[in-house]
């Protein structure tokens, strides 16, 4: 991608100090890094670069919180942008650990089970595996995608949401005993312990012979890191080489990630068709409005496909970067959603690094060519489809497969009936909602 202006790096600041000098860069001194320095530091960067910075009132006393942590969780849910219904849009600001950070954006890496999940009914008992990470504690002890979780430690999923909390529960637990009934076969339990996961962040991708010389390119990405890089690579150059027009990118469980890699598969997809056109605009607040900026798509030599539908699979759990490319594609070619709608985050943050933390404040918001780019809402679906658990991902019968082919292939969403029954039905469950500084891959996986 071609920038206009040059936009901020994913690590803006570095270091910790004893307080503001006025520009949002933290001076050193012999007190750095103490916890009321940690707290000024990031309430001075919050009225610097917060979007929304004019809506913070002036006078916010560091001493009301206990914590960085607290202070830009309660700061930007209650002085914030609320809602119709009165609720914080800005669910995205957080404090989290710097060396997490890195290694999951950087690396895509983290230490934990390496699982994601989802409840499968309102009562939150129904505790469902959505996937493994390849190689992970979790895929060596035998967990698969859409077991059922009976309990945890010998306790009850019910038990544990009804006290602790699922998330407070993995958080406390090296090793945990997994009791789980699998789709078919008998109950087993599993004794599992944190490790350092690594994710594939393009689990599969494949061409798919669509009949009368029309080739479909698929591709699953799971979450917009770096090391993405390669094997997007090869899948754009085996699609470019297969003359694919039309593509299903499989974005059902990629919650986001980074903007430049974002921007590496705009071009792959639009740097064709739209060389030298609007990609994204990026907005910072008023007073940082000398960092806003325009990026075009690219032309990427035998990668950038002749793009003319693109089907892109979601889930109430798409969202930020996946929007970003999903939104920055409309008005370019036929777009079509297939799933459900997305989540609704059409704005970023930055990485201001102090001490051993990373702020990232909710700092600019995106739009497409055509000025569109206020989706809190979500990017709403064209084709409905069941995520079936019961179906692996991006298989024949997969019904996100199944409408998603169907629309190519009549211009038409078809009515899709899921082959199993562990689906989310219509209406879906309310929504997860990010935790407060959860680790990245949490916020962005739903994973442990």
């Amino acid at each position: 991608m071609r920038k206009l202006t040059v936009l901020l790096s994913a690590a803006l600041l570095a270091a910790c100090g004893s307080g503001s000098d006025g520009t949002g860069n933290p001076p050193t001194g012999s007190d750095a890094c103490t916890l009321d320095a940690q707290k000024q530091f990031v309430l001075d960067n919050l009225y610097y670069w917060y979007l929304w910075n004019d809506m913070l009132p002036p006078g916010i006393n560091i001493a009301s919180y206990a914590s960085p942590e607290q202070l830009v969780f309660e700061v930007t849910r209650n002085f914030g942008p609320q809602s119709a219904s009165n609720q914080p849009i800005d669910l995205f600001s957080s404090v989290g650990s710097l060396q997490a950070d890195t290694e999951f954006f950087g690396e895509g890496k983290f230490e934990g089970f390496g699982f994601s999940w989802r409840f499968e009914d309102q009562a939150q008992t129904d505790f469902r595996i959505t996937r493994t990470f390849a190689g992970s504690p979790a895929d060596n002890g035998g967990l698969m995608r859409g077991d059922q979780v009976l309990s945890l430690n010998s306790r009850t999923v019910a038990n544990i949401v009804a006290n602790e909390g699922i998330s407070a529960f993995f958080d406390a637990n090296d090793t945990v005993s997994f009791e789980v009934q699998p789709l078919a076969g008998n109950v087993f339990v599993s004794s599992i312990s944190k490790d350092i996961v690594t994710i594939n962040p393009v689990p599969q991708w494949r061409i798919i012979d669509a009949g009368n010389a029309r080739m479909v390119g698929y591709l699953e990405l799971s979450q917009f890191i770096s090391t993405a890089t390669v094997d997007l690579d090869a899948a754009f150059a085996a699609f470019s080489a297969a003359n694919v027009s039309e593509i299903i990118l499989d974005l059902r469980y990629n919650g986001g990630g980074l903007v430049s890699t974002a921007e590496l598969l705009g071009d792959y997809l639009g740097g064709f068709v739209a060389a030298g056109l609007v990609f994204s605009s990026t907005e910072f607040n008023a007073d940082r409005a000398g960092n806003n900026g325009v990026t075009l798509f690219s032309n990427i030599a035998d990668r950038s496909v002749n793009l003319s539908r693109l089907v892109v699979i979601a889930s109430r759990g798409t969202a930020s970067a996946s929007e970003l490319v999903t939104n920055g594609m409309i008005p370019h070619a036929t777009v079509a959603i297939v799933g459900d709608r997305t989540f609704g985050k059409p704005v970023g943050q930055i990485g201001l690094e102090f001490c051993d933390k990373i702020l990232r404040p909710t700092a600019f918001r995106l739009a497409n060519a055509d000025g569109d780019g206020d989706y809190f809402d979500g990017l709403p679906v064209d084709c409905p489809a069941a995520d079936d658990l019961s179906v692996a991902i991006g298989a024949d019968n997969d019904p996100n497969m199944v409408a998603a082919l169907g629309y190519l292939d009549t211009g038409a969403c078809p009515v899709v009936a899921a082959p199993g029954s562990l689906q989310k039905p219509s209406p879906a469950y309310p929504q997860m909602m990010p935790e407060p500084n959860a680790p990245p891959e949490r916020v962005i996986l739903g994973a442990y």
